[in-house]
């Protein structure tokens, strides 16, 4: 990235990110800090807005609109959740969808549907670098994806499906979950319970990817898996922390320059 980066600044590109938080939640401000850090580090330009908690709904979508106008701005991004009184959806609806990094406007959702996208929400994006810089291969496989948000486990579907994985989404609702998950070559874990998946229910040499990252009463962070016994039986298999966590920092930073040439162009 450093170095795509610096042709790109050579042809007169400088992408640019944008970055809002509102609110003072600290999950939030670390998430935000390292973006900001990943930014410096292979010179993409960036800039914070750091809103109080009381900022209005009316005063979010004014400064989307201004950074909607933005030259110097390829990417905005708009750290999530925001405060119970604004509308999620109403913002991320007013993001301009070639400025859209974090790829959840309906725009950019749909054409995740249809495989012609620009942008992939960042997570699933991570996970799908992991398996392909990994050599594992996807098609034909059993692919188990615990959980449906629309951040990770939908679009995580729908790109492990794009490359020919046989896919089954699994939720609160799902019955026999330990069976389902047996049944995986590849599992990928976004359901936010700390350690649910357990090593008694993978099957032999499966690959395990864990997406989770949940911080128990004594402060320790921990994936959706279990990873001591998963570990003994995975083929493969990711950490917490420092698993997919730095990779969705990655793929910000690709979306951004991505970004930049989209923007750019039109």
């Amino acid at each position: 990235m450093k170095e795509e980066v610096k042709n790109l600044k050579q042809e007169g590109i400088n992408p640019g990110l944008a970055v809002v938080i509102v609110g003072d939640d600290p999950a939030s401000r670390v998430y935000v800090n390292s973006k900001k850090k990943a930014c410096e580090e292979i010179g993409i330009y960036s800039e914070e807005y750091a809103l109080s908690a009381k900022t209005t709904q009316d005063e979010l979508l004014e400064l989307i609109n201004m950074l909607n106008e933005k030259k110097d701005i390829s990417g905005i991004l708009v750290q999530l959740p925001l405060p119970e009184h604004i509308d999620e959806e109403i913002i991320i609806n007013a993001i301009n969808p070639k400025k859209d990094v974090d790829a959840f406007h309906p725009v950019n959702v749909g054409k995740i549907m249809f495989g012609n996208y620009d942008f992939v929400p960042c997570t699933p994006a991570g996970v799908m670098e992991l398996i392909k810089e990994s050599g594992i291969e996807v098609a034909g496989k059993e692919c188990v994806i615990i959980g449906r948000s629309n951040i990770v486990g939908k679009p995580q579907a729908m790109l492990l499906l794009h490359e020919n994985g046989t896919v089954t989404i699994c939720h609160s609702k799902t019955k026999n979950l330990a069976e389902t998950v047996k049944r995986a070559d590849i599992v990928v874990a976004a359901v936010g319970k700390p350690e649910m998946i357990t090593g008694d229910m993978i099957k032999e040499g499966a690959v395990v990817i864990d997406v989770g990252i949940n911080r128990l009463e004594n402060k320790k962070l921990v994936g959706d898996v279990h990873f001591e016994s998963a570990e003994k039986v995975a083929s493969a298999i990711t950490p917490v922390p420092g698993g997919v966590g730095p990779m969705t920092i990655a793929m910000l930073m690709k979306n951004t320059v991505k970004a930049a040439r989209i923007n750019r162009e039109s």
